[in-house]
C-alpha cells in the first residue's frame, strides 16, 4: 500500500511540473516582438503609447503642393476674372496703384504678382524667385524646348528688351478673350517669366504702364 502510494504521489509531482512549464513557455510567446515601435501600432490603428508623441507634420506636408500650381484659373485662391479675395495675403505693396490698374503681391508667393483692371484680376505672373510652376513641370528656368513639347503652336514675337533668341510664346487661343498662357523666353533659350491671364493685359509688358 505503501509503495502504491508513493508512485501516485511521484506522478502528480510529474503532472504539476509539466503544466508548470508549459505556462511558462506560454508567457515568453507572449510578449511583444521586438523592434515594434509606437508609431507600428499607430499605423496598425493602435494607440500611442504613454510619454510618445506623433511627429509634428512639417511645412511641405502642411502646404499642399497644388497650391503651387500655376493654372489657367489662376493660382491659390488668386482667381482670373475674380476679385483679390478679402481677408487674405495679397495686397498692394508699394508697386503700381491705381484707380485703373493695380498690382498686388503676396508673401507666401515671392516673385509672383498680379496685375487688377476693374475689381478683377486679370493677369497673375510668375517670376525669377518663384517656385510656382504648371502642372506640366514648366517653370522659370525651363528651356524654350520644354515649352515647345507640351504647347506646340504658340506664336512667337522678338522680345521688346532683350536680343535674340528672347522671345513672347503666346497661346493660339489668347485673341479669343478667354484665360491664356504667355512665355517671356531669355536670350539664354529659358524661361524668364510666365503669364496668365485675358487679353489685353496679357500682354503688357510693363505691368500696368
Amino acid at each position: 500500500m505503501s509503495q502504491r502510494s508513493d508512485t501516485m504521489r511521484q506522478q502528480a509531482f510529474l503532472t504539476a511540473l509539466s503544466l508548470a512549464l508549459v505556462l511558462g513557455a506560454c508567457s515568453q510567446g507572449a510578449k511583444e516582438p521586438e523592434g515594434e515601435t509606437s508609431g507600428d501600432a499607430v499605423e496598425q490603428g493602435g494607440t500611442v503609447p504613454s510619454g510618445a508623441t506623433q511627429a509634428e507634420p512639417t511645412q511641405a506636408q502642411a502646404t499642399p503642393a497644388s497650391a503651387r500650381v500655376l493654372g489657367l484659373e489662376g493660382l491659390g485662391e488668386l482667381r482670373i476674372g475674380q476679385p483679390v479675395p478679402k481677408g487674405g495675403s495679397w495686397a498692394e505693396r508699394g508697386a503700381q496703384t491705381g484707380d485703373e490698374c493695380r498690382t498686388v503681391s503676396s508673401p507666401d508667393y515671392p516673385g509672383v504678382y498680379a496685375i487688377v483692371e476693374g475689381g478683377k484680376v486679370q493677369r497673375i505672373t510668375v517670376g525669377q524667385r518663384s517656385d510656382g510652376k504648371l502642372v506640366e513641370g514648366i517653370g522659370v528656368g525651363s528651356t524654350e524646348q520644354d515649352v515647345k513639347k507640351w504647347f506646340a503652336g504658340f506664336r512667337e514675337e522678338p522680345h521688346k528688351y532683350e536680343d535674340k533668341p528672347a522671345k513672347y510664346l503666346t497661346a493660339p487661343n489668347a485673341a479669343s478673350g478667354d484665360p491664356a498662357l504667355r512665355f517671356e523666353i531669355g536670350k539664354d533659350g529659358k524661361v524668364s517669366l510666365i503669364h496668365v491671364g485675358a487679353m489685353p493685359v496679357l500682354a503688357y509688358v510693363e505691368g500696368c504702364a
